[in-house]
Order: structure tokens, then sequence, then C-alpha cells
């Protein structure tokens, strides 16, 4: 069974090997990534077509006799200032991954890390204020790659304060850690409600 430092104790917590003990499936961990960024876009670029920019409906001069092509609108595509053809238009991105999928790549984005020795243990309780060098200290004295993501459960707010200042460190609430946040630290820290609640998502059990 995996295990992961406390930072700032000598001690060890045990990992949840349904959750840090899967293999990694690279075919579902993209998947879950390209879906997770893809909700994330706004998806609000936008143009105008020919019937919304402004433009006289007259014909700019004569079908005959000019010398020049036949015009019809100075609203079209051709023109400067005309409608744009086939320019982007509000939609969105998301598409979906059905809930086994996501938790199988949940658990190997987990296992990963923990595979690494890059995953800690943090007792948020022993911030009863927000103190940034007491944080610095324990990521120092841990001693793992940046960039780091502390997770953290709701109610710690004074920890959660205490890392957000730092450089290269992030902080999100278990509820809203995905698979793409895991991948792109090189280093993660859970407070031990988070770790129950990240752990139970990831093996399909109910967070108590």
């Amino acid at each position: 069974m995996p295990d992961a430092p406390m930072l700032g104790a000598s001690r060890k917590v045990k990992l949840d090997e349904a959750a840090f003990g899967a293999s990694f499936r690279e075919a579902l961990v993209h998947q879950s990534v390209r879906a997770e960024q893809a909700a994330r876009r706004r998806g609000t670029a936008a143009t105008r077509t020919r019937g919304e920019v402004s433009g006289g409906g007259a014909k700019p001069w004569r079908q005959k006799g000019t010398g020049r092509a036949r015009a019809g609108s100075n609203r079209s595509p051709l023109w400067t200032g005309g409608g744009t053809a086939f320019g982007p238009r509000p939609r969105a991105y998301s598409f979906k991954v059905n809930r086994k999928e996501q938790r199988a790549a949940l658990r190997s984005a987990l296992s990963l890390h923990a595979e690494r020795g890059s995953v800690a243990i943090l007792d948020a309780s022993a911030f009863e204020e927000p103190k940034t060098r007491q944080a610095r200290a324990l990521l120092q004295e841990w001693g793992q790659a940046r960039p780091t993501l502390v997770v953290l459960a709701p109610g710690e707010l004074a920890a959660a304060r205490s890392f957000r200042n730092l450089a290269r460190v992030s902080v999100r609430a278990a509820e809203d850690v995905g698979v793409s946040d895991l991948l792109g630290a090189a280093s993660v820290v859970f407070s031990q409600p988070s770790l129950q609640q990240l752990a139970a998502r990831a093996a399909s059990r109910s967070a108590t």
C-alpha cells in the first residue's frame, strides 16, 4: 500500500490502495484532460455576418457599363468592412466523458504521483491564522519540485491563505480538482479531509 509523508512531522500516512494504486491509463487520462480543458473554454468568439454589419441596401453601382466588376452590396465578405463568411460563432466546446472513465483517469493521475513519491499530507489545523512563512518552511523541508498543487477542504481558510501567495503554488478545493490539475503539478499536498474526499471520488465511494 502506498504512503505519503506528513509535512512537519516524521510519520507517514497510508494512502488508499484503490485510489493511489492503479495503473496509468493514458488514453482515458488524455480524454479526461481534453474534456476538462474544453469545458473551461468560454466559447465567446464571434464575428458578424453580412446580415449583421452596417451598410446600405443599395447597389453600389449599376450592373453594366462602368468597367468594374459587378457588385450587389457593400456588406459582401469581399469588401473591406463587409461581413465575415464562416467566422467563429458563440458555441460550447464541452463534450461528455462518462463517470466511470473520469474516475479511472483520476485514479491514474493520483497513482502516478504516489508512484513518484510526490504526494504529501498536510495538517491544516496547524494553521490557526494565515502564515505564509510557515507554509514556505513546510514545502522547503519536503523538498519536492514545483509547481505544487495544494488541495484543501472547505473551512481550511487559514491554510489556503498561507499557501496561496507562494510562487508556483496553487490552492484548490477538493471538489474542484480535476485530472488536468493533478498532471500539471510536479507535486501535490493534500489536507487529510481533502485526501479522503478525493480518494472517495476516485474509488467511486461516497465521501463522508
